[in-house]
């Protein structure tokens, strides 16, 4: 909702209590004006315009610019009228204007509409029609003339900032949906395509030949897709086009997100092969989404280890299933990251730790905590809060 829709509402209001206000100031004082039923024939207009435009002021879309000028003209109409329907003593005694403060209903109107600029403007027209009714420069007057100039200043420039404001937050809005759709490709891009180039390096740097060559391509690749995973990827659109045309179908989403999963199912496949699995012997259950990000980061982890540790490291995953979190601890017997080093990756452009780990659990309201000791291998710290679901991002991981 507009931050200035409340303020429409509360000129609809203010309009419909004022014409109330200034109906019984009339209904008192009828009698005494030189000539009751040109007042009576104004509040009756007056009236009925108020009834059949009152929703003219309850959007912006609504109170267009050619219906404030009509409003005001009303209200100026009244304020002259005043002078040749009430006495001149009642007049030079402060006695109120046929409209009294409706007036500044349609000055009001001017302000939430176009600024502080256009109410300054139909604030200094009443101001002026207001001395000419009086013919001098009494006090009151010019107190309540400069009262409502000053409001209706006011209440123009509170909502000009009130538009700015809302324009930054939307602004900032969309970067960070923007920058949540980038980590989720460059999660993607990390757990699939790098990894593949990074083994087919390898690989064709151990056979040699034109396998080495085809390695050298492909660590080149490797280099400039990292580069653009760090600086901005494509929109969204056009990644999926590309994908359409390459004839890659984008896998479809989990049936059900909120379904509750088991976690250590998730994470079966990983025990074997070096890796030993501990956990509770009841299941672990978190919503599908959450769970299937939390397995991708654990995966990504691995998928370090051997990288940096070896094929045939040994790593142990441990989880933990307390009262208001899962806490999953994955743990090798490498010789440890030395300080500064993940910082440094992630400079590098080499965004493992920043986007398949780090990114993964923030998305989950989560956190990722490294723990390495030169010599003593590193152990990855992993907690999402119960009932976490991410905001943007894909369950499930990518692997090569």
């Amino acid at each position: 909702m507009s931050v200035e829709l409340p303020l429409w509402r509360a000129l609809t209001g203010y309009r419909i209590l004022t014409l109330g206000y200034a109906l019984c100031l009339y209904a008192v004082a009828h009698r005494r004006y030189a000539h009751p039923w040109g007042a009576a024939a104004y509040m009756a207009a007056l009236t009925l315009w108020t009834a059949l435009t009152w929703r003219r002021t309850t959007s912006p879309e609504r109170c267009t610019r050619q219906f404030l000028l009509v409003d005001l003209g009303f209200a100026v109409g009244g304020i002259l009228l005043t002078a040749v329907i009430d006495t001149q003593a009642r007049i030079m005694g402060g006695s109120p204007t046929l409209p009294s403060i409706w007036t500044a209903g349609a000055v009001l109107g001017f302000a939430i509409k176009g600024g502080w600029r256009w109410a300054a403007v139909a604030s200094t027209i009443v101001a002026a029609v207001n001395l000419v009714e009086r013919q001098e420069l009494a006090r009151d007057t010019v107190h309540n003339v400069v009262l409502v100039w000053v409001a209706s200043v006011a209440i123009g420039y509170v909502v000009e900032v009130a538009r700015a404001s809302e324009r930054t937050l939307a602004r900032a809005l969309q970067l960070d949906a923007a920058t949540r759709e980038r980590e989720r490709l460059a999660r993607d891009i990390h757990d699939s395509v790098l990894q593949v180039l990074a083994m087919v390096q390898r690989r064709g740097a151990a056979i040699g030949g034109e396998a080495a060559e085809l390695g050298r391509m492909a660590g080149e690749q490797e280099v400039a897709l990292r580069t653009l995973v760090a600086g901005g990827l494509v929109p969204r659109q056009r990644a999926a086009e590309g994908g359409a045309e390459d004839g890659a179908a984008a896998p479809a989403p989990p049936a059900d997100r909120g379904a509750p999963c088991d976690l250590m199912a998730l994470l079966a496949p990983h025990a074997g092969g070096g890796v030993t699995l501990s956990g509770p012997g009841t299941p672990v259950a978190l919503p599908a989404a959450a769970a299937a990000e939390l397995a991708a980061a654990v995966g990504a982890a691995l998928d370090n280890v051997r990288v940096h540790v070896g094929a045939d490291a040994r790593a142990w995953i441990l989880v933990e299933d307390e009262p208001d979190a899962v806490i999953v601890t994955v743990r090798d017997e490498g010789p440890g990251i030395p300080e500064g080093r993940l910082a440094a990756a992630e400079r590098e452009g080499r965004l493992g730790a920043a986007l398949s780990i780090r990114g993964r659990l923030r998305e989950l309201g989560g956190s990722a905590e490294w723990i390495s000791v030169p010599g003593q291998g590193t152990e990855v710290e992993l907690k999402v809060p119960k009932g976490a679901a991410p905001e943007g991002g894909r369950g499930g991981r990518a692997r090569a």
